[in-house]
């Protein structure tokens, strides 16, 4: 059997009780200047209250450098939200918008064509009829209900690819405002309705043609002997 040694493990006491030697460092020479601060407290002030005094002076007399086209230079070049934003790219997804006709009623015409190519499901339509007599009745639907919950958006775009009336939009260059609650961020057929596009417009270029229209592409009642 072989004879175990002590003195070759690392996890065992020296053999030695002696204290190891002491090295003395030798403390650093700090003048009464160094070791009272004030100076280098009033030097860094200094430059603290320059920038402050030229950086206040930029932005009174409207001299601030433009944060989006000049964010590398000197001066302050942060963007104030939300009194200054960054534009926006023209194809920018924002907020949805319903599109208007000319009697102001939407242009949605119900056909749930949004609703189902969103893959986020965020959309929901509850389509309605129009009354007896009116010569939209039997062609055509409006929306009774059409709510869209931003919070669920992934603004991918496909309701407005999918919509065959270019009655939903997303180009009203703005994004949802950061509510407190879910419940705000449900956005309704009425509130809709009244976001605009970044021209201030509520209609679309794309002219609709109404049944009875002289240059309606369909078929009328009349014409259709229904």
């Amino acid at each position: 059997m072989a004879k175990r040694t002590f003195g070759t493990n690392p996890w065992t006491k020296p053999g030695s009780t002696s204290a190891p030697p002491t090295k003395v460092i030798a403390r650093p020479r700090r003048t009464a200047e160094v070791q009272a601060y004030l100076p280098e407290f009033f030097r860094g002030m200094a430059v603290t209250m320059k920038h402050f005094f030229k950086n206040t002076k930029e932005m009174v007399l409207g001299q601030k450098p433009d944060p989006v086209i000049e964010s590398l230079n000197d001066g302050v070049t942060t963007i104030s939200y939300p009194e200054e934003r960054r534009p926006y790219a023209e194809r920018f997804r924002g907020l949805h918008r319903l599109t208007l006709r000319d009697d102001a009623s939407p242009r949605c015409v119900a056909c749930l064509c949004c609703s189902t190519a969103c893959p986020a499901q965020c959309i929901h339509i509850e389509a309605g009829e129009y009354e007896e007599g009116d010569p939209r009745r039997g062609y055509e639907r409006y929306p009774k209900t059409f709510v869209i919950d931003e919070l669920r958006c992934v603004f991918c775009g496909f309701c407005v690819e999918a919509c065959p009336c270019d009655a939903i939009r997303m180009d009203t260059g703005m994004h949802a405002t950061p509510y407190d609650s879910r419940e705000q961020f449900i956005y309704r057929k009425d509130l809709l309705m009244e976001f605009t596009g970044r021209d201030g417009s509520r209609k679309t270029a794309n002219t609709r043609h109404e049944p009875g229209d002289p240059t309606h592409p369909g078929l009328t009642r009349e014409q259709g002997e229904h």
